[in-house]
């Protein structure tokens, strides 16, 4: 049966964008090409005409000219034609490439969403609530037990404020009496300590005059009023 009716080929994929947008480049290009070398012929024919008198030889040139001139009109009309397709097809191509972007934009907002609802199913908002509340309760219940441990054993319980207060006052007149008996409170005033000097009868300093040499109390003095010390005799 294959060999009576032939194998089905199969079909060439469609061509993408990208290489319809290549093909019609290329094509530019060579339009470009040809462009290029028809303005080297127009700008030779411009001299030859500028260096030929008028007459047929003229004429001649001016008509070589006018061809070339078409065939550059009809090559420039084929590349307008061919950036407007490549320009179409570039609007196509952003457009397929903003819907492909969008898509998949969308497929991952959705497969988000779809996991955000997963874990919404896991928290609860009543249990937030709940556990806000434990946590509060522990909090107050942490005071009470910092409180209970600090307190003081040395203050009994039993004592009464107002016999503290009385013995509180009593105290600051006590210390307004003082005030009042000496001007200056005992513990503002300079220490009473005994003059050692008198204690232990040493000399007074010299006020710095000079004392004149001589004897007191039938005993010589030097200058400054002190014994004299004894000079020992230099025997030769």
């Amino acid at each position: 049966m294959r060999r009576v009716f032939g194998v089905k080929k199969d079909k060439e994929p469609p061509p993408s964008l990208n290489d319809a947008s290549d093909r019609i480049n290329k094509r530019g290009e060579t339009v470009d090409e040809k462009i290029k070398r028809l303005d080297g012929e127009l700008a030779r024919y411009k001299e030859q005409i500028k260096k030929t008198r008028p007459g047929p030889a003229q004429e001649a040139v001016k008509a070589r000219a006018m061809r070339v001139l078409k065939q550059k009109r009809m090559y420039e009309g084929q590349r307008d034609m061919l950036y407007n397709q490549t320009f179409n097809l570039d609007q196509v191509a952003f457009a397929s490439e903003g819907i492909k972007d969008a898509q998949q934009t969308m497929t991952a907002l959705k497969s988000a969403n779809k996991e955000l609802k997963g874990m919404m199913k896991t928290v609860k908002i009543q249990d937030i609530d709940n556990l806000q509340d434990e946590m509060m309760d522990m909090m107050d219940i942490s005071n009470e037990i910092q409180e209970s441990l600090g307190r003081s054993y040395s203050v009994p319980d039993d004592i009464d404020e107002d016999d503290l207060m009385g013995e509180l006052d009593a105290l600051e007149a006590d210390m307004g009496q003082e005030t009042e008996g000496e001007g200056v409170p005992s513990y503002l005033q300079p220490d009473n300590e005994p003059d050692l000097n008198e204690e232990l009868n040493l000399p007074s300093a010299p006020s710095g005059h000079a004392v004149p040499a001589g004897r007191v109390n039938n005993q010589a003095v030097d200058e400054f009023g002190f014994p004299a010390v004894p000079h020992a005799s230099l025997r030769s």
